[in-house]
């Protein structure tokens, strides 16, 4: 039946171990997992997004599971969520006491701790060998696994939240695992371009990297008295650069620099400068040999990254390898591969329509039915909509000066039900009371710092937790409402061949073939409403009265997209 649970762990050599609820389990081939799924959809238990990759890289890709990971994040809040932690909480065994393995030498013996065939210890502990990877040795062993997996699944559905949410997050993780293997389409040779017009070409030996390295250095320095020498790698002898030309600044920030453009010929070198030991540094020449690969299955190249469902803190997805932020230079080099074209929607506003919906602020919800919602919210507090959207951001970050502060005071009078929402998750924040998001994750605010701070600091550490808690309560719930929507598409999209390469916090990038573009796009916008009824709460009378709205295009560049 649809949605019953089995116990998955697949070792290295592809055997693939299932149990059942009740059940003693079997070991199959990789390849019955395949048929199972197609026949019977189930709602695959594993430990963490490993499984998934192994199925993805298997060309398996479920439509249901339950990771046991994301879910413990979700409990328990935090970042740790490796089996050891997973057994270790669900039993309430002392987190500090999870056994390491340690080798034996002069200083240390082993200590007799039992059948190492069970991978449970006598102290109640997972033993750290089954947890290193010993667990794969046989199929047995494996079998065990995918057991231990079930009961923990049985052991968390008392603790979560939300069943929705578990569910939602547990797929974001599979998405996750074939973000990982897919890539984002980059064509290679428009970024080895874009990279050449920074930092030069391609140098061939370190000679070459050095002289290129010299001769950038020397656009900035020719603005100064001839002799003139400065680490330009430095920020405080960049300040010291600065104030040999009349320019005295606290900080080198690029925004800072921005504003001084016109104050002395070096600053627009610099800036330039700057961009450029960016792009070399981080995404140059060697990022481009270390991550870009040509062996998808399309033939054409691919950027690969490592993904995770949460960050550990309020629960938004992270990415590595600069997927997260790639600079704005790089994007024409994020290309569509021929024939297909890329669905492209960034969510409107989205974290002032979350606080509508989650505080149940019914004036708030009713300027969400506009596009843009900051026009009817400047209309109620009397400003310009530029303050109106300062006042409703500086809300939610927990900003209480500058051209925002009286707009605030008109939000709180207005708005009251929002406000009082931000206000309470600040108060118990800054009590150092842990919070939970709309879909139930834990997000830790508990002080863990038991030095002696003096009242000053104890007041300021205060202060900054309530600013991050009433920030973590909006800014977690859209995480949750963003990863709804996604993984929704997901699972709509697989009949258009619509394949989601990039997520970034709410922008999601879709490669689809080019003559289901149109219908992929409608499909997304179709998905948007569908998480907002699955997700987003209702009024009394059952209503869902917060409008969520995207941007939605049809390009074939990154770069396109405003």
């Amino acid at each position: 039946m649809a949605g019953e649970l089995i116990g998955l762990a697949i070792t290295d050599e592809g055997v693939a171990a299932l149990v059942e609820p009740g059940t003693t389990g079997r070991v199959v081939d990789i390849r019955e997992v395949a048929r199972i799924e197609a026949e019977e959809s189930p709602r695959w238990v594993w430990w963490n997004k490993s499984t998934a990759r192994q199925l993805v890289e298997a060309n398996i890709r479920p439509g249901r599971c339950w990771d046991l990971s994301a879910t413990h994040r979700l409990i328990f809040g935090g970042w740790n969520s490796g089996p050891e932690q997973i057994w270790a909480l669900l039993h309430e065994l002392d987190a500090t006491t999870i056994p390491t393995r340690v080798p034996v030498n002069l200083f240390s013996q082993a200590v007799d701790s039992g059948d190492p065939n069970e991978p449970v210890g006598p102290d109640g502990h997972l033993r750290p060998e089954w947890v290193e990877g010993e667990w794969n040795n046989t199929a047995d062993r494996a079998l065990r696994w995918a057991d231990l997996a079930v009961m923990a699944q049985q052991l968390q559905v008392p603790l979560i939240h939300s069943e929705a949410t578990v569910f939602s997050e547990s797929a974001c993780e599979l998405l996750c695992a074939e973000m990982e293997v897919d890539g984002l389409p980059f064509e290679l040779s428009v970024g080895e371009s874009i990279v050449a017009g920074f930092v030069g070409p391609r140098p061939t030996t370190a000679g070459e990297a050095n002289a290129e390295l010299a001769r950038r250095d020397a656009e900035v320095l020719q603005h100064l008295p001839a002799g003139s020498t400065f680490d330009l790698r430095s920020p405080d002898q960049v300040k010291s650069l600065l104030r040999r030309v009349g320019i005295e600044v606290p900080d080198t920030r690029a925004w800072r620099l921005e504003t001084l453009r016109d104050a002395h010929p070096i600053v627009e070198p610099l800036m330039a400068w700057r961009r450029a030991e960016r792009i070399l540094t981080t995404f140059g020449f060697q990022w481009i040999d270390d991550n870009i690969a040509a062996n998808h299955p399309s033939g054409h190249s691919r950027l690969h990254g490592s993904w995770s469902g949460s960050d550990g803190a309020a629960g938004r997805m992270t990415a590595t390898v600069g997927l997260h932020n790639m600079p704005a230079e790089l994007r024409p080099a994020i290309a569509a591969e021929p024939g297909h074209v890329f669905v492209r929607a960034d969510l409107g506003q989205i974290e002032p329509r979350i606080l509508a919906a989650v505080a149940r602020d019914p004036k708030l919800a009713a300027a969400t039915q506009e596009d843009d919602m900051y026009a009817p919210v400047a209309a109620q507090l009397r400003v310009e909509r530029d303050i109106a959207k300062v006042a409703v951001l500086g809300a939610m970050y927990g900003q209480t000066t500058g051209k925002g502060a009286e707009a605030l005071r008109g939000l709180e009078r207005e708005y009251p039900v929002a406000m009082d929402y931000l206000a309470a998750a600040e108060r118990s924040a800054q009590g150092s009371h842990d919070l939970r998001t709309y879909g139930g994750r834990l997000v830790r605010m508990s002080s863990t710092n038991t030095n002696e701070v003096s009242e000053r600091d104890a007041r300021s550490q205060a202060a900054a937790r309530g600013r991050y808690g009433r920030n973590a309560m909006v800014q977690g719930a859209a995480a949750e409402f963003f990863k709804t929507w996604a993984v929704l598409m997901r699972a709509r999209g697989r009949t258009l061949g619509a394949q989601i390469v990039l997520c970034l916090h709410d922008e999601v990038l879709i490669h689809v073939p080019e003559q289901n573009g149109p219908d992929a796009a409608a499909l997304l916008d179709r998905c948007l409403q569908e998480a907002a009824h699955r997700w987003a709460p209702r009024d009394q009378a059952g209503h869902q009265p917060v409008r969520f709205v995207s941007d939605t295009s049809i390009i074939r560049r990154w770069s396109e997209a405003k």
